[in-house]
């Protein structure tokens, strides 16, 4: 899906070499999951469990900085 492309792609440009490792598996987790349920978690704002943590809420505000949650 392409907008999910556009955050996925835009986050890990600016922030993949800032995370740790627990950070790395848990974006590629969500990398994983099926576009269309990570598309609906993010216009949501929230996620189910293991998804939903400090590093969705990094992606969340990243979304709302770059005016993509509009």
């Amino acid at each position: 899906m392409r907008e999910l492309d556009i955050i996925f792609g835009g986050f890990a440009d600016a922030h993949v070499g800032a995370l740790d490792a627990a950070e790395l598996a848990q974006f590629e987790a969500l990398l994983d999951a099926d576009d269309d349920l990570a598309f609906a978690w993010i216009c949501a704002g929230r996620a189910p469990p293991p998804h939903d943590g400090p590093l969705f809420s990094k992606i969340l505000a990243f979304c709302a900085q770059k005016g993509l949650s509009e």
